[in-house]
């Protein structure tokens, strides 16, 4: 039977939201009755045009119970960042803006965003979502939606998911297909996004981690014995025609929608061409190369909130028991497709979504994109690093170098 993804019905998400009862939002009077809480003002909220009917509902019902207006100003999702870090010290930018994890430590070492008091509400959230938006012991946004990527098996080719790296090669081998397994690679730069699960299975983050989640720039370990154990397997890969750097993001999708591969590692953002390409699939676990388990980035969309916002009150009360809400995180899944950050969210859709219940399964186990500062240093040499030694180049030499140059960009 075919694995089909949720139909997007936004009308039906806005109209969920419109018959919110948002007890939650209200305070309670002596008399045991509810109470809006004591705001006033206005608020502006920088949204994308995926999310703004959403927030239309959210923001009536919000200005409805306390008084308070709301103006959605739409935004290319692309230029919130920059704009926000250029106007909100000038006193003309928003008091919330929607926005991608790893954007966090440009925003925060820029002065331009503040903490949002989640209290006892942070234990309702996915923990990675949490993470995510954690920066030096706070955190600075609600979280709305975890993206990841997980491997995606043709269940007519192979009947049963991999038990590790090896027993994924060994049963795309036995399947009989031109590739034993599909992953999009760049001919410069490898990709260390798609390959960083293999990566973190030889025991090679990129950073530790403090103990609230966050990523600590003064603890590289990219370099570490796991590292030279994953860059001399990428070698053996490259060798061996696993891995390849002419098999781009696209040839990988045309390979496995055209039955070419049982196994492909990708993100959501893929699954519609597969599903119109009438591929059985189910949604598995990224298996281990390395024996530790394979955890992939995930990347976590929220709002957050302006350092400079002249009604700090209304802001975070919109952001915590609005967009933190049930009925908006499950409105934002409807038109976005991608697993709630609420865990009540994603566990209403866990139920009824098999798609996205497996990303969101896999996503339960991923690490945040690093969103310090210090990760451009990593980039600028990581990727390249990984293509050459996919192509033939020394991989202990390569890797150590690598890590040297990181280093120093860092210090």
């Amino acid at each position: 039977m075919k694995v089909n993804m949720r139909s997007v019905v936004a009308l039906g998400a806005i109209a969920a939201i419109s018959s919110l009862t948002l007890a939650g939002c209200a305070g309670s009077s002596d008399s045991g009755e509810t109470t809006a809480p004591d705001m006033s003002g206005s608020i502006t909220v920088w949204v994308d045009a995926d999310r703004a009917d959403v927030l239309e509902a959210a923001a009536a019902d919000f200005t409805e119970q306390t008084g308070v207006e709301v103006t959605l100003v739409q935004k290319e999702f692309g230029e919130i960042r920059d704009q926000f870090v250029q106007q909100v010290p000038t006193g003309e930018g928003p008091d919330i803006a929607v926005g991608a994890h790893d954007w966090l430590g440009t925003l925060v070492t820029n002065g331009v965003v503040a903490p949002v008091e989640l209290g006892d509400k942070s234990g309702d959230f996915e923990d990675v979502a949490i993470n995510a938006w954690a920066y030096d012991g706070q955190t600075y946004a609600v979280p709305y939606a975890i993206e990841n990527i997980a491997l995606i098996r043709n269940t007519d080719l192979v009947s049963e998911a991999a038990t590790d790296y090896n027993d994924m090669i060994a049963k795309g081998q036995a399947a009989g297909t031109e590739y034993p397994f599909l992953v999009g690679l760049d001919p410069e730069a490898a990709d260390p996004y798609h390959l960083y699960p293999f990566q973190t299975s030889f025991g090679a983050p990129v950073f530790g981690q403090n103990a609230d989640g966050s990523y600590n720039a003064d603890d590289l370990q990219i370099g570490n014995e796991g590292g030279i154990e994953f860059a001399n397997w990428l070698g053996e890969q490259g060798a061996a025609g696993i891995l390849n750097t002419n098999i781009t993001g696209d040839l990988a999708l045309e390979n496995f929608t055209s039955g070419k591969s049982p196994f492909f590692l990708t993100g959501p953002w893929n699954v519609p061409a597969i599903e119109e390409a009438g591929i059985n699939f189910s949604v598995d676990a990224i298996p281990s190369a390395g024996g530790q388990d394979a955890q992939p980035f995930a990347g976590v969309q929220g709002f957050f909130l302006s350092s400079e916002s002249e009604n700090t009150l209304a802001a975070n009360e919109f952001l915590v028991n609005y967009i933190g809400s049930e009925d908006v995180q499950m409105a934002l899944y409807e038109v976005g497709g991608r697993a709630p950050a609420l865990t009540a969210a994603f566990d209403q859709v866990e139920a009824s979504d098999p798609v996205v219940a497996g990303f969101g399964q896999v996503g339960a186990n991923a690490v945040p994109m690093p969103s310090i500062p210090e990760m451009g240093s990593v980039w600028q040499y990581w990727g390249v690093t990984e293509a050459a030694i996919i192509n033939g180049g020394d991989a202990p030499a390569l890797w150590t170098q690598m890590a040297a140059d990181v280093q120093a960009a860092i210090e």
